[in-house]
């Protein structure tokens, strides 16, 4: 069965970390489909890159997806954390189990905020996590807590990328076929996870 994938963006979000992502997931034909947490389809991204949002969150709210990605980005992250929606929606899924993955400042500002990290492992970027009381932050690129994925930033956004996409497929060797394919820091399963 495939895997569906919402990646939530504000106004002014990152685009690296949603663009590398949206790739990588698709390429490893994950099904993926872009959430406007605003009131219009056209956002526009943190360096004022035009995109489309595939539909409206407040039109997705009954939908539950495998995972959530949650792009950084000062406003986005502002926005999100204020925005009762967005916040509802990943506190449905964050109780159903599925996997939340923020990225950058998205740890901090929108899930720590709003209490969504309930003293999980995370990271987030820059020195945000001294304002964090929720959680234990760990500086590592990418972390993983149960159901909780988070990645540093923009530059950890392919090693965050693989690993949301190995947590949802479980295939190893299709997931380090593509890292081996476009990543050329050799992306590498955690060993943790290596199937025997």
């Amino acid at each position: 069965m495939t895997k569906k994938v919402a990646v939530l963006l504000s106004e002014g979000f990152e685009e690296a970390e949603a663009v590398i992502v949206i790739d990588v997931l698709r390429r490893l034909k994950i099904d993926v489909e872009l959430l406007s947490c605003q009131d219009r389809l056209e956002l526009r991204s943190y360096n004022k890159m035009r995109m489309f949002a595939d539909a409206l969150l407040e039109r997705r709210m009954d939908v539950l997806y495998d995972a959530v990605v949650i792009p950084g980005g000062p406003q986005a992250t502002a926005n999100m954390a204020d925005n009762s929606m967005a916040v509802e929606f990943i506190r449905r899924h964050d109780e159903a189990d599925k996997l939340i993955c923020p990225q950058c400042s998205a740890a901090a500002r929108v899930l720590a905020v709003n209490r969504l990290l309930q003293g999980r492992r995370y990271v987030c970027s820059g020195e945000l996590h001294r304002e964090v009381a929720d959680g234990t932050y760990v500086a590592e690129k990418v972390v993983e807590d149960g159901n909780l994925i988070s990645g540093k930033g923009p530059g950890a956004a392919f090693d965050f990328a693989f690993t949301v996409a190995y947590r949802l497929t479980g295939d190893y060797a299709t997931t380090q076929e593509q890292a081996e394919h476009i990543y050329h820091e050799n992306w590498q399963v955690p060993q943790q996870a290596v199937p025997a």
